[in-house]
């Protein structure tokens, strides 16, 4: 056991499960052109790991003398922060892309997990002891372990119960060999993921949603589990035209839970109102860390294109120009402080872990996500219209009109073929259907914007500022213990 290359990886997700793609059911993930591009850089991850070149920054050594990937090593200090900011940029600098869900991103929601086992001792020492095992055996396999935490919802203004009770997930069994849940998860990367973490979703968590307060591990070929799949954006386009959505496209699914088993030691709480309340407000304390991290690269992305676009043009000197790039700069350069200031003001968590200073990071996502829009829109405007308008690249293959894009493509320094490139790169980087996606992931991949602006609330402590006021403004004591 241990660490796992990339053949390894497409062999264990040949595993039988149950996905359907446009209605069909697909054999074969692995071979399936929907999926097979991001399976395929997925698997290029892995085998990374085995790499002179990469793999003391993609993986490290464990007590028993084994290796295991970095995603996976709980943040015990400042140095593990480094490391795992480390492994983001690696990866991501390798396969020149942007990908959301690749088991870094999710292995953290059971960190928050373990900094609640104490509780979950108190309801049941199994919970315990589970939370404790699936850390362990993520490093002891190297899963591809992903997170599902949005449910169909239905009806929002009617509970669960007042409706289908199944827009829920909920339990409804308990049996000696495990529980039984049914309903549907929403999971990107889900159908070609080992398994994963089944949560609550935001709600009003008290007795009389108990039966929907439950968090567990599942298997992706789980009897009774079915993976609806929504179409690939780009399947069937050529790479040249399309090169992020035929490489990046990370399918989501819809699970659907109809009377799955859950054995006991996959359950890390069931019917416990105070667990699914916990995890929703500490769900993220790991978790925005990568994703800042991506969106932090998706910045250099904007930048570096918009850079070569003004670059082909000749517009470097524009001052009008400059003031946008200058805005782009500022973008990345903000997000990259709050992730420095995060690590080098690393907090200890209630479990004893080193998790990144909370506010900070908070702060850093809110940021991030709330200008990604108007950067992106810099973008488009920089690049100008031609984006929207060059021809693809299968006009190349006609001599009578080879020679027309020759004349009016090339410049500069350009040949026709890398501006055009470039040109159609822009294009699926900000103004296609996978920059659409992108955005809308952005802005829903880490819970609804209000959310976010709720837990940067709850994680910021007032106390020194009230103090500070206080002093200044010479307030009596009556006031200050009343404050």
């Amino acid at each position: 056991m241990g660490l796992r290359n990339g053949e390894e990886y497409r062999e264990s997700i040949r595993d039988g499960r149950e996905v359907y793609y446009d209605g069909e059911l697909v054999e074969d993930v692995t071979q399936h052109p929907a999926f097979k591009p991001i399976i395929d850089v997925r698997a290029r991850m892995y085998d990374m790991q085995f790499e002179d070149q990469f793999k003391q920054v993609l993986t490290f050594e464990r007590g028993n003398g084994t290796r295991a990937c970095r995603a996976f090593k709980p943040p015990r200090a400042q140095e593990d922060l480094v490391a795992q900011r480390r492994y983001v940029e690696t990866v991501l600098n390798e396969v020149a892309g942007v990908v959301q869900r690749v088991g870094d991103d999710t292995v953290c929601e059971l960190w928050s997990m373990y900094d609640n086992i104490e509780m979950l001792r108190g309801f049941n020492p199994l919970f315990a002891e589970n939370v404790e095992s699936h850390i362990e055996r993520l490093m002891e396999l190297d899963l591809f372990h992903v997170s599902g935490n949005t449910d169909p919802k239905g009806d929002r203004s009617r509970p669960p119960q007042e409706q289908d009770p199944d827009m829920l997930l909920h339990v409804v069994d308990e049996r000696d060999d495990g529980i039984v849940v049914r309903g549907a998860k929403y999971e990107t990367a889900a159908c070609y993921a080992n398994q994963g973490f089944i949560k609550p979703t935001i709600g009003q968590w008290g007795e009389a949603m108990k039966d929907y307060a439950v968090g567990f591990i599942t298997p992706m070929n789980a009897k009774g589990l079915k993976l609806i799949c929504r179409t690939a954006l780009a399947v069937g386009k050529d790479p040249r035209d399309y090169p992020i959505a035929t490489r990046f496209d990370e399918i989501d699914t819809l699970l659907i839970f109809d009377d799955v088993l859950v054995p006991w030691e996959n359950v890390l709480f069931s019917r416990v109102p105070e667990a699914a309340a916990y995890i929703r407000g500490t769900l993220h304390r790991y978790v925005v860390f990568p994703f800042l991290l991506r969106t932090l690269f998706r910045a250099d992305m904007l930048l570096g294109t918009a850079f070569l676009n003004i670059e082909q043009t000749g517009l470097e000197k524009v001052p009008q120009v400059r003031e946008k790039l200058t805005t782009l700069m500022c973008y990345r350069e903000t997000i990259n402080a709050h992730l420095q200031a995060s690590i080098y003001s690393a907090q200890t968590s209630p479990g004893g872990l080193c998790m990144p200073n909370q506010p900070i990071v908070y702060a850093g996502r809110v940021f991030a996500s709330t200008n990604l829009p108007t950067m992106v829109a810099h973008v488009r405007e920089l690049a100008g219209g031609q984006v929207q308008l060059t021809p693809d690249t299968a006009s190349w293959n006609n001599p009578e009109v080879r020679k027309y894009l020759e004349k009016y493509y090339a410049i500069r320094d350009w040949g026709m073929e890398d501006r055009i490139k470039l040109l159609l790169f822009t294009r699926d980087l900000v103004d296609s259907s996978m920059a659409g996606h992108n955005l809308s992931f952005q802005l829903f991949a880490q819970s609804p914007p209000y959310a976010n602006l709720v837990a940067m609330f709850n994680s910021f402590d007032p106390t020194p500022m009230k103090k500070l006021v206080r002093k200044a403004a010479d307030l009596s004591d009556v006031v200050l213990k009343e404050g």
